[in-house]
C-alpha cells in the first residue's frame, strides 16, 4: 500500500551555508528498519530533484530510530546570499514527508485520526 512517509515518521530541517539537512525520525521503533531498506540516498536525491544540486549523503541513529541526510547544494548559497523563498531550508522537511512510500503488510499504521 502506498501512502506518505508522514504517516510513519516526523521530520525536522535547517541548514549550515548551503547544505541543507533533513532529520526523519520514525514514529514507532518497529518503522525503522524499513526507513533504513526505503529512504537511500539515491532515493532521497530523486525526490528532491531539481532542489538539491549536489550529493546527498545519509547517516544513520538507529537509537533515535532516525536517519539525517545531508543535501548539499541546496540552497542557492545558503541564507545570505540566496534568492529563494526557504534560503535555510525550513520547508525542506515537510517536503521529504510527502514522499510517498510502498509499505509492506507487516507494517501497521496508526488511524488516519492519530498521525
Amino acid at each position: 500500500m502506498k501512502v506518505l512517509l508522514l504517516r510513519i515518521a516526523h521530520a525536522r530541517s535547517g541548514d549550515k551555508g548551503d547544505t541543507a539537512n533533513v532529520g526523519v525520525i520514525a514514529r514507532r521503533e518497529e518503522y525503522y528498519p524499513f526507513l533504513r531498506t526505503e529512504l537511500t540516498a539515491k532515493r532521497v536525491k530523486a525526490h528532491f530533484a531539481g532542489i538539491v544540486e549536489g550529493p546527498v549523503e545519509r547517516f544513520e541513529l538507529p537509537n533515535l530510530w532516525a536517519l539525517n541526510f545531508l543535501l548539499h547544494d541546496a540552497l542557492g548559497g545558503g541564507g545570505t546570499l540566496s534568492l529563494k523563498n526557504d534560503a535555510q531550508g525550513k520547508t525542506l522537511s515537510s517536503a521529504m514527508l510527502r514522499m510517498e512510500v510502498d509499505i509492506p503488510p507487516t507494517i501497521i499504521l496508526p488511524d488516519e485520526g492519530h498521525v
